[in-house]
């Protein structure tokens, strides 16, 4: 058997089996829940940086009026 055959094989048997279902389900729900934790983060990080970017130029100008 080729190569392409044994390949079309495994997913058929993936298909027919409950569990190989389960499996491909569960990480594709894993896929989605990292995805969504990256761009969470990634914003995050982002809202972060402005955030102390804002306090640090406050401090500055606090710092040299001398109030």
């Amino acid at each position: 058997m080729n190569m392409q055959n044994l390949v079309w094989q495994f997913f058929a048997r993936l298909a027919r089996e409950e569990k190989g279902q389960d499996l491909v389900e569960y990480a594709l729900i894993v896929a989605a829940v990292g995805l969504a934790l990256i761009t969470t983060v990634n914003q995050l990080s982002t809202a972060i940086v402005s955030l102390y970017s804002s306090i640090t130029q406050g401090l500055t100008s606090i710092g040299a009026t001398g109030q």
